[in-house]
């Protein structure tokens, strides 16, 4: 049994992912991540890589059309070399911006964004040759060499594939116009990186899954780890027991506070008491605001007898009351004729106190065999 509390077969707990986050522990891929980067500036060259090869070349061909005077006069070689850098960064700033709005955003599918200093703090242990050898040969090693095997054998294949079929538009550039060869180029090369970052893609695919998996894997816990986790966050077992005998007690203090404020008491006559109170203005149906067994039902009828709240002896419907309704709720549908009544005789006891008139007889309850049943 001690052995199995050991062993690290529980899915690991929020607080456990949530500090190894503050440890700068999240699921990583990175061939997704290349993946995003590659399909992105691909995607980006096969719209403008047209016009932005034409811009290219209007640049070039500009920055190398200068007269003879301009081009031994230092100061004017520098800044005609400036200002063609901006307009080719300026050119190529499209390509640039989306690509790096896709390395920033790859990594939010997979584990989110994630700010840890702790990640900083230097690791010597890293440094370590033995821990290197050992990590090299692990499992998780062999793993990621049989990865990096695949992903050559995958981006090899492909583009041997590529080259093989645009083998005849390669060897047609050198005969093209200039204008219509770069034109042509682009869109080769765009081609050629779309088909290699659709191999990437699948390569991804398979990656997320694992990495994903191997992250849970290396934060699971043991059961006596989750039981530790357990006292730290919820206290030891005692203490829990402590809060909740004081909660107890705060309730019960509350509950007997709120007796004097009921309409009436029904009792059982003497295992137990339920206090009703009822505001037609601005509740639905009756509510229980109190109620007890034995030493606590004998409480609830002597703060009624001091407050002289009515006591009414139903032991049925103060057995339905008590075991179907908590403090605090309405009483069900199936109660509310048998606590109509009681009410209604509690009413008009009241009215014939004060008038003098005879008191009526109260009232025979009968809540029904299923409310009852307890």
């Amino acid at each position: 049994m001690a052995e199995n509390d050991q062993e690290r077969t529980e899915r690991p707990t929020g607080r456990r992912i949530e500090e190894a986050r503050q440890e700068g522990r999240v699921p990583r891929s990175a061939e997704l991540n290349a993946a995003a980067v590659l399909l992105v500036a691909a995607g980006s060259l096969h719209f403008l890589g047209g016009s932005l090869g034409a811009t290219l070349f209007d640049i070039t061909k500009s920055g190398l059309s200068i007269a003879p005077a301009q081009a031994v006069d230092p100061g004017l070689a520098l800044s005609t070399a400036g200002t063609e850098l901006v307009r080719a960064l300026m050119a190529c700033a499209p390509v640039f911006g989306l690509t790096l709005l896709a390395a920033l955003l790859a990594p939010f599918a997979v584990g989110g964004w994630n700010l840890s200093f702790e990640a900083l703090v230097p690791d010597f242990t890293r440094l370590d040759p033995i821990q290197g050898f050992g990590r090299f040969f692990s499992a998780r090693g062999a793993v990621e060499l049989g990865k990096a095997f695949a992903k050559f054998l995958v981006v090899a294949a492909v583009a041997v594939a590529v080259l093989h079929k645009q083998s005849a538009q390669l060897l047609a550039l050198g005969a093209a116009p200039l204008h219509a060869g770069i034109a042509q180029a682009a869109s080769l090369a765009s081609n050629a990186l779309l088909a290699v970052s659709g191999g990437l893609v699948l390569i991804a695919a398979v990656d997320v899954p694992w990495q994903l998996y191997q992250y849970t894997e290396t934060l699971k816990m043991s059961r006596d780890e989750i039981r530790q986790e357990l006292k730290q966050t919820e206290g030891a077992p005692e203490v829990r027991g402590r809060i909740r005998r004081a909660q107890r007690e705060i309730a019960k203090r509350r509950m007997m506070h709120d007796v004097p404020k009921a309409d009436v008491v029904v009792v059982n006559p003497t295992h137990f008491a339920v206090a009703l109170r009822y505001d037609e203005k601005r509740m639905r149906a009756p509510l229980v605001v109190a109620k007890g067994a034995d030493l606590v039902a004998a409480r609830i009828r002597e703060i009624a007898t001091e407050h002289s709240v009515p006591i009414f002896d139903a032991p049925p419907l103060a057995r339905a009351l008590f075991h179907s309704v908590e403090i605090g709720s309405e009483i069900p549908t199936t109660l509310y004729v048998s606590v109509a009544q009681v009410l209604t005789y509690i009413y008009q006891l009241r009215t014939a106190r004060t008038s003098g008139a005879r008191p009526p007889e109260p009232p025979a309850i009968d809540p029904g065999i299923d409310a009852t049943r307890h």
